[in-house]
C-alpha cells in the first residue's frame, strides 16, 4: 500500500459500517445493480439484429472485461471500507483522488438522467394498467409525454422511492428492497418469455436470436457492439460494486461472487430477449417490418415499438403492464445502487446517512430537470457519460498497474483460503487487454460519432458529437484535478 496511506485515511472519516447480513442478500443486490434498463431495451435491439453472432462476442467479453472489473472493484471496496473517491485515495495515494473523482461523478451524471427513465418505465406502467396505453397512437403519445411536464413529476417520483430505500440503509432498505425486486423481475421476464414462445411465428425470432450469420461473425463492428454491451450492461467500473463490496463481510469470495454477478446479468438479459424478440417477430406485420422494429433505437423500441405491437394481444393491458413493470424494476434496482455510491462518498467525509442522503436527494433532484423536461438534454448526457465509463475502466486498470497487478491480485483477490482464486489470466487481462480493450472502444464511438455529424462533429453544443464529449469530459477533469492539487497543498500545510 502507498507509504501515505494513514494520512490520506485520515482525510476520510470513518462512519460506523454496516454489512450484508448474508451473501445471499449481497448478491440479490449486486445482481439487482447490474440488471438495469439496458437489458431490457439495448440488449433484445442488438440480439435480434446480429442473432447468435453478437451473441459470442457479448459472452467472450464477460470474460474479457466485465469479470476482471468486478473483481477489481469487490476487492477494492472489502479492502478499503470506503466509497469510490476514498477508495482511491486510500490505495492508489491522494495524488489519484481524481480518478475516483471521475468514476463517481461519471456514474453520478448517469443517474441524473437515470432516474428520469425510472420515471417513464413507472408512467406507462400505470397507464398500461387502465388499458389506455393499448388504444393510444403511440408514436404521438410518446413524444407528447416527453415534450410535457409529466417526465419531471415522474423524475421525482423515482428518486422519492429509492431515497426512501436508501434511508433505510443497508439491511433495512438497500437488502430488504432487493428481496423483492430481483424475484419479481424474474418472474415477469418469465412470464414475458412464455407468452412470448407460445405466439404463432415465434420460432421466426428465436432463428434471428440465435442463429449464427457468418457475415455478422467476421464484422469487427458487431465484435465492438457486444463488447460496448458487456461494458455497459453489467455495471462493471461504475463504481457500483465496490460501494456495495464496502458492506460485504470480510472473508466473501470475491470470485465466486464476480462470476455470479456477471453471468446473472447476463442470464437477464437472455430472458429479456427471450420475451421481445419472437414477440416482435411474431407481432410485426411483416419480416421488414421487425427488423426495421429493432433499428427503432433504445426509447423507441421500449417505448414506441413494443407497446404498438403488443397492442395486437388478447389481454394487451396485461402484457404490456407486465413489460413495463419489468422495465420499472430494473431501473428503480439500478437507481437505489447509484443513490447509495453518492451517499456513500458523503458519508466518507463524516456525514450520516440520514444526513448525506437529502443533500445526493436534492441534487438529483435539481439536476435531473433538464433530462426531464428536454429530450435532446437526455439523448446528449446517455451519449456523454456512457461513453465515459469506459474512461472508467481505463482508470480501474490502471490503478491495479499502478498498484502491480500480481501483487493485487495476491494482496486484494487471493486472500482467503479455499476460495475459488484467480490465475495470471487475471494479470494478463488487466495488464493488456482491458486498456487496449477501452482505447479501441473510446476511438471506434468517436470516429462513428464524426459520421453522426460530418459538418458539425467538433461542435461542444451537439447532442451527440465528439465535440461534446471531449469539452465535458475535458471539463470535470479539470476540475478534479485542480481540486486533488489543492486539497494535498492543504493536507502538505498541516
Amino acid at each position: 500500500m502507498p507509504k501515505n496511506i494513514h494520512k490520506c485515511s485520515s482525510t476520510f472519516s470513518m462512519v460506523k459500517q454496516e454489512r450484508f447480513s448474508s451473501r445471499w442478500t449481497l448478491l440479490l443486490a449486486t445482481v439487482g445493480m447490474a440488471i438495469g434498463a439496458g437489458n431490457i431495451w439495448r440488449f433484445p435491439r442488438l440480439a435480434g439484429q446480429y442473432g447468435g453472432a453478437f451473441l459470442i462476442p457479448w459472452m467472450v467479453f464477460l470474460i474479457l472485461w466485465s469479470i476482471p472489473l468486478i473483481i477489481v472493484e469487490f476487492s477494492i471496496g472489502r479492502r478499503t471500507r470506503k466509497g469510490v473517491i476514498g477508495s482511491f485515495a486510500t490505495y492508489m495515494g491522494s495524488n489519484f483522488a481524481w480518478m475516483g473523482g471521475f468514476v463517481a461523478l461519471c456514474t453520478m451524471a448517469i443517474m441524473f438522467y437515470y432516474s428520469v427513465v425510472t420515471g417513464w418505465a413507472l408512467r406507462y406502467f400505470l397507464v398500461s394498467i387502465t388499458g389506455n396505453l393499448s388504444r393510444a397512437d403511440h408514436s404521438n403519445y410518446w413524444n407528447q409525454f416527453v415534450s410535457g411536464y409529466q417526465p419531471f413529476f415522474f423524475h421525482l417520483i423515482a428518486l422519492i422511492i429509492g431515497s426512501l430505500v436508501i434511508y433505510q440503509g443497508v439491511n433495512k432498505g438497500i437488502e430488504r428492497a432487493n428481496r423483492i425486486l430481483l424475484p419479481s423481475l424474474v418472474l415477469l421476464l418469465f412470464v414475458g418469455v412464455i407468452r412470448s414462445l407460445t405466439l404463432p411465428n415465434a420460432a421466426v425470432g428465436l432463428n434471428y436470436f440465435f442463429g449464427i450469420r457468418t457475415e455478422y461473425l467476421f464484422d469487427y463492428k458487431v465484435w465492438l457492439e457486444g463488447l460496448s454491451q458487456s461494458a455497459w450492461s453489467t455495471g462493471a467500473a461504475w463504481g457500483l460494486i465496490l460501494t456495495y463490496s464496502v458492506y460485504m463481510k470480510e472473508k466473501e469470495d470475491i470470485v465466486l461472487n464476480s462470476f455470479i454477478t456477471g453471468f446473472g446479468n447476463n442470464s437477464a438479459s437472455l430472458l429479456a430477449g427471450l420475451a421481445i424478440i419472437p414477440a416482435i417477430f411474431s407481432l410485426a406485420p411483416t419480416l421488414a417490418d421487425a427488423e426495421a422494429a429493432l433499428k427503432a433505437g433504445n426509447d423507441g423500441l421500449s417505448f414506441i415499438v413494443i407497446p404498438q405491437l403488443f397492442s395486437k394481444l388478447p389481454a394487451s393491458f396485461f402484457f404490456t403492464s407486465v413489460f413495463f413493470l419489468g422495465l420499472f424494476f430494473a431501473a428503480i434496482s439500478s437507481l437505489i445502487s447509484m443513490l447509495e455510491l453518492a451517499t456513500r462518498i458523503i458519508m466518507d467525509f463524516g456525514l450520516p446517512r440520514k444526513k448525506a442522503l437529502p443533500i445526493i436527494s436534492v441534487i438529483t433532484a435539481l439536476l435531473g430537470i433538464p433530462s426531464a423536461m428536454s429530450i435532446k438534454f437526455f439523448q446528449n448526457q446517455d451519449w456523454v457519460w456512457g461513453l465515459g465509463l469506459i474512461i472508467s475502466g481505463l482508470f480501474f486498470a490502471i490503478s491495479v498497474i499502478h498498484y502491480g497487478v500480481k501483487k493485487f491480485r495476491q494482496t486484494f483477490v487471493n486472500i482467503v483460503e479455499g476460495d475459488l482464486q484467480v490465475g495470471k489470466w487475471f494479470d494478463i487481462v488487466l495488464k493488456y487487454l482491458i486498456p487496449v480493450e477501452a482505447l479501441v472502444l473510446l476511438c471506434w464511438w468517436l470516429y462513428r460519432s464524426i459520421g453522426w455529424n460530418p459538418q458539425g462533429w467538433y461542435n461542444p453544443f451537439q447532442s451527440d458529437s465528439l465535440g461534446t464529449c471531449i469539452a465535458q469530459w475535458f471539463f470535470l477533469l479539470l476540475i478534479l484535478i485542480s481540486v486533488n492539487l489543492l486539497i494535498l497543498r492543504k493536507m502538505r500545510k498541516s
